[in-house]
């Protein structure tokens, strides 16, 4: 399936537009995980089946794997996603950028190695570095645009010519050039509502995924009115942290639930 046709028939059928990240951390992970072989894939699919039907998505973070050496978990975790709950696309957040052969290389890794539907890029290199993800034209290719954290600024900021600021220029180009197959999408951070509404305008409907709430601070609300598209939808909004190390015991699973319930939730107060 087609990650956009994917993503919207979440939308629809779970009333969600939220996108739980897997950032797993061992040093946080309950005690009798502590020490297990398997202890990052357990952790991650007990969220995984305790959440599925209340997200849009799920993010797993490669760097949190392949620093554990991790990575076949990851694999498996992907898979797992992709038996038990079919119709949840799974984005990798791995933020790739290189030159054309390597890309492609990374092109690879994610979609066929992992089988990831989706994976975030950086655009800065330009067309031919990201040309290699875009000819998988059923996979999700999702391009940093207005990031979350504050250094974001010091370049995403930058007149790039006639008033126009980097971000908005890498939003057009994506919208306008790079977009043919319409599997494109943004990553706008939640902490700046105001580029979010800007970006918005520049790119219609195209869907924009929005790290930054929860233990980053980003404000629901703002976030969801700044962004929504015309039909309410149009947002993957992702929470890790707040909602994986919302237990920390033998329930941490139940506890994750109700922490993406009432996040799912505080999203649609909104929509």
């Amino acid at each position: 399936m087609h990650f956009m046709t994917a993503l919207r028939a979440a939308w629809r059928t779970r009333n969600s537009l939220l996108c739980v990240g897997l950032d797993p951390d061992p040093a946080r992970f309950p005690a009798h995980l502590h020490g297990q072989p398997d202890a990052i894939f357990r952790f991650c699919s007990e969220i995984v089946d305790a959440t599925a039907d209340l997200v849009c998505c799920f993010k797993p973070q490669i760097a949190y794997f392949a620093a554990q050496r991790a990575e076949d978990q990851l694999e498996a975790l992907i898979a797992h996603i992709h038996a038990r709950h079919p119709g949840t696309p799974v984005i990798l957040d791995a933020k790739r950028g290189d030159i054309g052969s390597t890309a492609g290389q990374y092109a690879v890794e994610a979609f066929e190695r992992f089988g990831a539907d989706a994976i975030t890029v950086n655009p800065y290199m330009g067309r031919d570095s990201v040309e290699p993800y875009l000819e998988y034209a059923d996979k999700g290719v999702i391009l940093l645009c207005r990031t979350s954290n504050p250094g974001g600024s010091d370049l995403q900021f930058l007149d790039v010519g006639g008033g126009e600021r980097l971000f908005e220029r890498v939003a057009r180009v994506v919208a306008d050039e790079w977009n043919q197959s319409g599997n494109c999408s943004l990553v706008v951070g939640a902490t700046f509502p105001n580029e979010i509404a800007r970006v918005r305008e520049l790119v219609g409907d195209m869907p924009l995924l929005v790290p930054g709430i929860g233990a980053q601070g980003g404000d629901i609300a703002a976030t969801v009115e700044a962004g929504r598209s015309a039909d309410g939808t149009g947002l993957m909004i992702n929470s890790s942290r707040a909602i994986l190390y919302a237990g920390t015991d033998h329930d941490f699973a139940s506890a994750a639930r109700r922490a993406a319930l009432d996040t799912r939730d505080a999203i649609n107060r909104h929509r």
